[in-house]
């Protein structure tokens, strides 16, 4: 048993140095990774070729025009001018509120369908001039921001890494991972905004002159409403809620797959005019195709793991059970800070943990969605110099690197480990009520 587990850890320091050290592909990375873990295991090429292959169909099948979907919604807000729009709806409804507050629910709103560090680049330019026309510290205003985006980056579908996580764990779902996910990613969102208000410096309201100059300067060009611009994020959310309540003979068009495909419909509707369609589904697919790569190798990796007997190695632990919302946060937590990439974090973790769910005490949807939140912290825990959202957040910002390591970095901190802990009271509360 030990030999087994010494060769899964070995196969995970091959996915940390060849990400990291070497720079070489996730997907090329993991497969090796894949290759050396089977053969090591006893299983023949053939048998460890095979069950690559049934890893990566199963999960990529699972998983993949969710992804796709996806990044067509977050292209189609980015190119329409929509994320703005929202952006600046956001500033208006809660203008009384201090500037941090509101940047940091713009970052937690926006990251749902775009991707973090697309959508920090995109936002850039509105915190610089918010930053300009308040008088407000930009280095607190950066990392509302920062933080605001991350969370949901690493908890809410339909972003990759929450998706494939939820693919490796066998979760079926989505829904109840997208509303609890929502739940943490906003109170550690507010988590890091505070942290910005109260630590790095205190920022006031915007004026009413000030919101006035802000809004005509960013919808001079405005062609649709903040509800429309805002369509494809909650149209889908609202479809998969009234879930429980149609027949279900028709329930098919509430499932993830296909409210997703709707957002995606709206999407494309509002950004028709900016973009080609086959244009747009070229990008969509040059960002979608290397993810779900990514993923259905990350469920290859899980698929060989089922053949390590986990179980009764950690049967042999008293009161593993306590522990088990804290192993996935440190899997994910390790992997992160070794290597930078929370998606690649979050894939690996998930294939590791995937065995082991039932010792944990979480193998049914409730406990798999915990687990893929403890995940999800660890995977944000901590954004430094190995991260390209690191890099994105100190250049668009104009922060120096220790600057960048003074705030973003500790506010990544504080944000995971704020997050395990009200994950372990609802464990231990969800335990309790057994």
């Amino acid at each position: 048993m030990y030999y087994e587990i010494t060769c899964l850890l070995i196969t995970v320091i091959w996915i940390i140095v060849g990400t990291s050290n070497l720079k070489l592909n996730p997907i090329l990375v993991i497969s090796i990774g894949c290759l050396i873990l089977g053969l090591s295991l006893d299983l023949n090429f053939l048998n460890t070729s095979s069950e690559i292959f049934n890893g990566f169909l199963f999960t990529s099948k699972k998983i993949g025009l969710l992804i796709l979907f996806g990044v067509i919604i977050g292209i189609c807000l980015e190119k329409s001018g929509a994320t703005k729009i929202i952006s600046v709806g956001i500033i208006k409804k809660f203008s009384s509120l201090p500037i941090v507050y509101i940047i940091n629910l713009i970052g937690f709103v926006v990251s749902i369908p775009v991707f973090c560090d697309a959508a920090f680049i995109i936002l850039s330019s509105l915190n610089k001039k918010i930053s300009e026309l308040t008088n407000n510290s930009k280095k607190s205003i950066t990392v509302a921001l920062s933080t605001g985006l991350f969370a949901p980056h690493v908890l809410v579908p339909p972003t990759p890494g929450p998706l494939a996580a939820a693919a490796s764990l066998d979760l079926k779902n989505i829904f109840l991972l997208f509303i609890c996910g929502g739940i943490l990613a906003f109170v550690i969102a507010l988590i890091g905004g505070f942290y910005s208000q109260k630590f790095i410096h205190k920022t006031r309201a915007i004026t009413k002159e000030n919101l006035k100059v802000l809004v005509t300067e960013y919808n001079e060009n405005k062609t649709f409403s903040f509800s429309e611009a805002s369509s494809p994020i909650w149209a889908p959310i609202i479809l998969m809620s009234i879930n429980p309540f149609l027949p279900r003979e028709i329930n098919i068009i509430t499932s993830p797959t296909c409210a997703l495909f709707i957002g995606a419909i709206i999407s494309i509707y509002l950004s028709i005019k900016y973009i080609n369609f086959k244009k747009l589904l070229i990008i969509s697919l040059k960002q979608s195709l290397p993810i779900i790569g990514i993923t259905g190798m990350g469920g290859a990796l899980g698929q060989i793991i089922k053949n390590i007997d986990a179980v009764s190695w950690f049967n042999n632990i008293d009161d593993f059970t306590s522990l088990g919302i804290i192993i996935p946060f440190l899997i994910a937590a390790s992997i992160k800070t070794a290597q930078g990439s929370s998606t690649v974090a979050m894939i690996t973790s998930a294939s590791i943990i995937y065995p082991m769910l039932s010792v944990f005490g979480l193998e049914n949807e409730l406990g798999k969605t915990l687990a893929i939140l403890s995940i999800g912290v660890g995977s944000m825990t901590v954004s430094h110099a190995n991260d390209s959202y690191f890099w994105i957040v100190s250049q668009f910002s104009g922060m120096n690197i220790s600057t960048t390591y003074k705030t973003h970095t500790i506010a990544t901190l504080i944000q995971g480990i704020s997050g395990i802990l009200i994950l372990l009271i609802a464990y231990k509360v969800i335990l309790f009520m057994r």
